[in-house]
């Protein structure tokens, strides 16, 4: 698979609007409001689960959207964190690099999008999900779609179909400088306009991350796992007058964390 990046473009005003004054605007709503959730509404720092309305849905969607959207999450660090020239440090060329990135990314990705497919079709289609659609849902659902989406479909043309793309000496270098402070929109100005879409949609994503139910990505429960047990009993009926209360029966005790 060959690997080919973009000629570096010139950068105009619409650039520096784009890829300097967008991504630091959204990076700024993304921590002033986690900070702003976080003091005013702590009891809504939750996913907001609906398991007790629906099941079958949630049991194959949840799974494959998280453990999907973790994968992705981690080949984006590698992908756009990571220079290539520490890849290549430690053996792994571009070739061996891009193949690797390329089938793990597209499986991550299918799996991701099969889970949200099933997500979104849930609350959309089961009557008891769709009232507990908030209106923050029905702005995150669209767009953590269309960025998902977007993303496959950049790695469907350009990299599986089109040959293949160097992202990583265009869009990662654009990203990595905006975190040490020293943007380099020329740097992406260049790249293929599915790229460029998925990069925006990702901004606009951390700028609603806080107000959504994605917060909960930040409260694992650790707590879980040295809770000590909880005791349910079932209720038995009231006893008829006069009579004596049934012995209960040795099966009504259920311990569950």
């Amino acid at each position: 698979m060959s690997a080919s990046s973009g000629p570096v473009a010139a950068v105009n005003g619409a650039d520096l609007l784009l890829w300097v004054a967008v991504p630091y605007i959204c990076l700024a709503v993304f921590v002033v409001g986690h900070v702003w959730r976080y003091r005013k509404d702590q009891f809504g720092w939750t996913s907001h689960t609906s398991q007790l309305l629906e099941r079958r849905w949630l049991r194959w969607g949840s799974p494959l959207f998280h453990l999907g959207a973790l994968a992705v999450i981690g080949g984006h660090v590698v992908g756009l964190a990571v220079p290539a020239s520490w890849t290549r440090a430690v053996g792994i060329d571009e070739h061996a690099y891009h193949t690797v990135a390329v089938t793990l990314g597209s499986v991550a990705g299918i799996a991701m999008v099969t889970g949200l497919g099933m997500l979104s079709a849930r609350r959309l289609l089961t009557r008891r999900i769709r009232p507990t659609t908030s209106g923050s849902d029905k702005l995150l659902f669209p767009l953590l779609s269309a960025t998902v989406l977007i993303g496959v479909a950049a790695t469907f043309v350009h990299n599986i179909a089109g040959g293949g793309y160097d992202y990583r000496s265009t869009v990662s270098v654009w990203f990595r400088g905006l975190f040490t402070l020293q943007p380099q929109p020329e740097a992406i100005a260049g790249a293929p306009l599915l790229f460029q879409l998925h990069a925006l949609t990702a901004c606009l994503l951390f700028a609603v991350w806080p107000f959504t139910r994605l917060v909960h990505v930040w409260s694992a429960p650790v707590g879980y796992l040295r809770r000590p047990y909880l005791v349910y009993r079932r209720q038995e009926p009231a006893p008829a007058y006069g009579r004596r209360p049934a012995r209960r029966r040795p099966d009504a005790r259920k311990v569950i964390r």
